[in-house]
């Protein structure tokens, strides 16, 4: 037997909001079903205007002030009980016929305009909980247009009316009076949604398929209490590290604060006070004294006086002008009068503009590659074919572009560029001896600005080299090696542009160019420092993928491949012969 149920409650203004933030799915909700859309049929479902501000335009004027405690709007919970939305398996919670959910919503729209109009200033079909229901705002106007609520629903009387009245509007679809003996009265937040959840009057007698819906409710809702639990959880450890972070970031801030006060140089007009010089009134920036006319210009001053035309810089030239003394004598004269601190801003001051003047006039460093010497070439390219395993082809056309040559001691030059193609250093490998481990950059290499990298794939236009993808190394023989093991795979180069970039450690990474780019593989040497370097890859690139071989490294991959296909090859030449 399926009941049809109607429930009130009276909301004060400051009861609006809270009451809003439920049914407008405002706040988590923990046993409502986030995949599930609820529908507003009453009030505009895409408006932003709140409950409270619809309620108050409602409203208007009133002839007599409001009570304070005044019973500003009245929430109409309609719903049934679980038998009628699904009659073959009641204790399914959250499931429900769709043709019987839309007779009985249409039947409950047209009571609540007959019986409340355009009093109902929202009204609101939820389907993401256990029990198809409405939550329906009636504000209590009178036929006067006065805010009186008493006058519709105080006694139990008046509450026996409105829950016959619903009755009566629902007894076509089969609906029967709901469970009487419930108090007509406001009720506590807990029963009034036990309706909602369970389909039942409170306090009534619970049929065993009602008790075994509860029991579904009753899991469902603590699954959701458990997942916002571990939310909530994991917010709070986030917190904590943002917190600390903060803290750290206070820290460095009053270091750098304190460090900036060093940098900036002593005033002279407080130095030109303390000289025993006296501003010229006339002419604010001049200052005089002990046969001197000094003008200052921020940091730097000029003496007119005849006999001492002479400018300078910073406080240290100040005090060594007008005192006529030296650089020590001045550093004395200076800690005298402003203390370690102010001496020490002073003397950072002047070394800071020397430096600066001597970085200008300086002619900036070139690099200069190691030497080329082909006469070692077969060598070098007789290591890297036979024991490194790597294609010909690919260390021709390296060596035809300079980027690939023998030194005089037969080690091998990888030569680095910056993402423009400009040559700024040089990567060496030794070649010579069984276990030959040495290795290192040539001295003047920028590590930071240019990198061992070469381009192989399909160019999108003769116009355009636009790289569609980056593959990181650990060195240039990886770079070449996973290059190689590549074009096996494509039999030939890959289809998409890519770049092959050997980078050493996550401080060289070119981050501004590498995130422009949507795919980027990460392959490190399969060990702990390999995977340690890789993580701290993904965390500044989080669109890198990691890929580790299953060798050691990857040149050892390519020559386990080769070392494969050679097996086959020879079995096939003997089947043959036989």
């Amino acid at each position: 037997m399926a009941y049809a149920i109607a429930r009130i409650k009276k909301l004060k203004r400051s009861s609006l909001g809270g009451s809003e933030a439920h049914t407008a799915r405002q706040r988590e909700t923990p046993n409502a079903d986030r995949s599930k859309h609820n529908i507003r049929f009453i009030g505009n479902q895409n408006s932003d205007e709140t409950l409270d501000s619809l309620v108050i335009q409602k409203i208007g004027e009133q002839k007599r002030k409001i009570r304070p405690d005044a019973v500003y709007a009245v929430e109409i919970l309609l719903t049934a009980s679980p038998e009628y939305f699904r009659p073959d398996c009641p204790t399914n919670a959250g499931y429900y016929e769709a043709d019987k959910v839309q007779a009985w919503l249409t039947a409950s729209k047209q009571w609540l305009e007959e019986n409340y109009s355009d009093r109902i200033v929202r009204a609101e079909l939820h389907l993401d909980e256990a029990t198809p229901h409405i939550h329906a705002y009636f504000v209590p106007l009178d036929d006067n247009g006065q805010l009186r609520a008493k006058h519709f629903f105080d006694g139990r009387q008046k509450m026996r009316q409105f829950q016959d009245s619903y009755s009566a509007a629902t007894e076509h679809l089969g609906l029967e009076r709901g469970i009487k003996g419930s108090k007509a009265q406001h009720q506590d937040i807990k029963d009034f949604y036990s309706i909602v959840n369970a389909g039942i009057e409170p306090n009534s007698k619970l049929t065993q398929s009602q008790m075994q819906a509860k029991a579904a409710d009753r899991d469902r809702a603590q699954t959701r209490k458990q997942e916002l639990e571990r939310t909530a959880k994991a917010n709070s450890q986030e917190n904590e590290r943002l917190q600390q972070r903060i803290q750290e970031l206070e820290a460095s801030k009053n270091q750098w604060l304190q460090q900036a006060s060093l940098l900036r140089e002593l005033a002279l007009e407080d130095v030109a006070w303390q000289l025993g010089l006296d501003r010229d009134h006339s002419q604010p920036n001049r200052w005089k004294g002990h046969g001197h006319i000094i003008n200052i210009d921020k940091s730097k001053f000029y003496d007119f006086a005849p006999g001492h035309q002479k400018g300078g810089g910073g406080a240290i030239d100040l005090v060594m002008h007008v005192n006529n003394c030296d650089f020590k004598k001045a550093i004395s004269w200076l800690h005298d009068r402003f203390g370690e601190s102010g001496v020490m801003r002073a003397a950072i001051a002047k070394t800071q503009k020397e430096v600066i003047e001597i970085a200008q006039q300086q002619p900036r460093p070139q690099f200069t590659p190691p030497a080329a010497d082909d006469n070692q070439w077969l060598s070098v390219q007789n290591y890297l074919t036979k024991k490194r395993g790597l294609p010909n082809n690919l260390l021709s056309a390296l060596k035809e572009s300079e980027l690939l040559y023998a030194d005089e001691r037969k080690n091998v030059v990888f030569g680095m560029r910056t993402l423009t193609g400009e040559v700024m250093g040089a990567f060496v490998r030794g070649t010579v001896g069984e276990d030959n481990t040495f290795m290192g950059y040539a001295k003047g290499t920028k590590r930071s600005d240019c990198w061992f990298y070469l381009r192989l794939g399909v160019q999108a236009s003769d116009e355009s080299d636009e790289i569609q993808r980056v593959i990181l190394c650990k060195s240039p023989i990886d770079t070449l090696s996973v290059a190689a093991l590549e074009m096996e795979i494509h039999n030939g180069e890959p289809s998409e542009r890519t770049m092959y970039l050997a980078v050493d450690s996550p401080q060289s990474l070119p981050l501004e160019f590498l995130r422009t780019i949507k795919r980027i593989g990460v392959t490190f040497d399969n060990d702990e420092l390999g995977n340690e370097a890789a993580r701290a890859v993904k965390e500044l690139l989080p669109q890198a993928k990691i890929v580790m071989p299953d060798q050691r490294d990857w040149n050892q991959q390519l020559l386990a491949l080769l070392e494969r296909e050679q097996v086959e090859t020879r079995q096939r030449s003997r089947g043959l012969r036989r």
